[in-house]
């Protein structure tokens, strides 16, 4: 079977149909880099998953709904992209 595609349209596999591979495999490495801090410093069990939550929960849910339907590491790309490497220019016109 063919399916006829347009040429602008950009054609993307994904996880379960509503993440990109690469935004769930920094997703999988970010979440494992947060256990290991966490389970380093912090004993209490509840303190542990409370905490694991609130640190993995928004970068989740912002890598399955994104914004603006870009991917997350796009947008987080363009901002450290843009942090590093901030000028301003200012082009005055003197008569």
């Amino acid at each position: 079977m063919k399916f006829i595609f347009p040429q602008n349209y950009t054609f993307q596999t994904k996880l379960f149909g509503f993440i990109e591979y690469s935004t769930a495999i920094f997703n999988i490495i970010y979440w494992i880099i947060l256990y290991i801090i966490i389970n380093i410093f912090i004993l209490d069990l509840t303190i542990k998953i409370a905490i694991f939550i609130i640190l993995a929960l928004p970068i989740f849910i912002l890598s399955i709904t994104g914004i603006y339907k870009e991917n997350f590491l796009n947008i987080l790309f363009y901002v450290i992209k843009y942090f590093l490497k901030r000028n301003i220019y200012v082009f005055s016109k003197n008569d």
